[in-house]
């Protein structure tokens, strides 16, 4: 659906150029966006490599792991159908884990492999379960201490204060996370898991 949408709106841009005989600003408009997307990559380079070695040098020190244990009562209350010493809990914590520290790359493969683990608790397994759709909430939504590529972005731009977005990205990361966990667990105690999954 998404794809169709972007297709109206290049060949609307294009026929209303077109339709005013300005088709020439298109043109610039797409080779200027494309030198702005390459300097922008460029630009966040050097941060991104930065900003993510001093969180593998945090992993390497055990702040993962530290992080991790304090989780894990919160994991135990969010996923109570997923048993104690399944696989799955410990990737949901490194998961979360990460999501916390800004290392959104990180988390991704965590969070995929969290989903396969989840998937073979999964009774239905042609519709997502309760745990994973939690698991799906959390990750979209999660509280994060440092926002790593917000900051490069701005530093990028030239801010002149990049991580002052720390305390209002924190606020907003956690009320959408405390959305997400009210949502979810509205939907369990009003739903049965098969609603759960298609909703």
């Amino acid at each position: 659906m998404v794809n169709y949408i972007w297709l109206f709106f290049m060949v609307a841009g294009f026929g209303v150029a077109a339709f005013n005989g300005k088709i020439e600003l298109v043109t610039e408009a797409v080779f200027d966006g494309a030198k702005s997307g390459v300097t922008v990559c460029f630009g966040l380079i050097s941060i991104m490599v930065f900003w993510l070695g001093m969180m593998r040098i945090a992993e390497d020190a055990g702040l993962l792991e530290k992080l991790a244990i304090l989780l894990r009562p919160i994991v135990r209350f969010l996923f109570p159908s997923v048993p104690k010493d399944h696989p799955a809990i410990g990737y949901i914590m490194s998961n979360m884990s990460a999501n916390v520290l800004g290392l959104g790359n990180a988390a991704t493969p965590l969070g995929i492999k969290a989903m396969q683990e989840l998937q073979k608790l999964n009774k239905h397994k042609d519709i997502a379960s309760p745990a994973m759709c939690t698991l799906l909430a959390l990750n979209t939504a999660s509280i994060t201490l440092i926002p790593t590529t917000l900051i490069a972005i701005r530093m990028s731009f030239n801010s002149a204060s990049p991580a002052e977005i720390v305390g209002t990205t924190l606020l907003a990361t956690f009320v959408s996370t405390l959305a997400a966990i009210l949502v979810d667990k509205w939907y369990r105690k009003h739903s049965t898991p098969i609603d759960i999954g298609k909703g």
